[in-house]
């Protein structure tokens, strides 16, 4: 195959959310394949890489964004978010008020980033800690009217302890972005065949994340 039919992509994609919902956690699992119950607080913004094989001659380079918590009441949002692709609004299933911030978080960020053809970038939503979910949190249908009518192309129940729907997650986002570039071949909406690149590496990628 020629060089030239080779397409390397890199994805800018936020993590956002209130303080302690698992957002370094969700990272730390799905990148470095690590699960972890220590907290400490991301100050400010970290990062890490993801490298996916979307198809023989498509590579994506993602790379996250975990906005600490505490921003959603700064100034700093629209300097972290610039250039983003794609987003995901964590949090926790076991704390009603990180969900009532969600339409916080979710307005925050169509009202400071677009996509060059001045559309909204796509944004999954994560309700985590899924492992420590209270009884009668809300049903499928509520979660599914609640996603629509915010925006959000598509909801999942994550853990990162026990490693759930994380890279579902992902993949469904990576979809919704592949499908929103320039003369891309996957706008028909067939589901993506993603694969890690290099998942023995997974410890020698740098994250930062804390």
């Amino acid at each position: 195959m020629a060089d030239e039919d080779m397409r390397e992509l890199l994805y800018k994609v936020l993590v956002v959310g209130d303080s302690g919902v698992g957002k370094t956690s969700l990272i730390k699992r799905y990148v470095h394949g690590v699960a972890s119950d220590k907290y400490k607080a991301t100050i400010g913004v970290d990062f890490a890489l993801k490298v996916l094989q979307v198809n023989e001659n498509t590579t994506v380079r993602l790379q996250l964004w975990d906005i600490a918590g505490q921003e959603r009441f700064g100034s700093m949002t629209r300097v972290y978010y610039k250039e983003a692709v794609g987003a995901f609004v964590v949090f926790d299933v076991t704390r009603l008020d990180t969900f009532k911030a969600v339409k916080t978080w979710k307005e925050d960020i169509d009202a400071k980033v677009f996509l060059p053809d001045g559309s909204k970038i796509p944004v999954v939503l994560m309700a985590n800690k899924c492992d420590l979910a209270v009884e009668g949190f809300r049903t499928q249908e509520e979660m599914q009217e609640y996603c629509a009518n915010m925006g959000f192309v598509s909801w999942f129940e994550t853990s990162a302890k026990l490693n759930k729907n994380i890279e579902e997650a992902v993949n469904c986002l990576v979809q919704n972005i592949l499908e929103k570039e320039p003369d891309s071949p996957h706008s028909d909406g067939d589901v993506l065949d993603i694969k890690d690149t290099n998942p023995k590496d997974r410890e020698k990628t740098d994250g930062g994340c804390c």
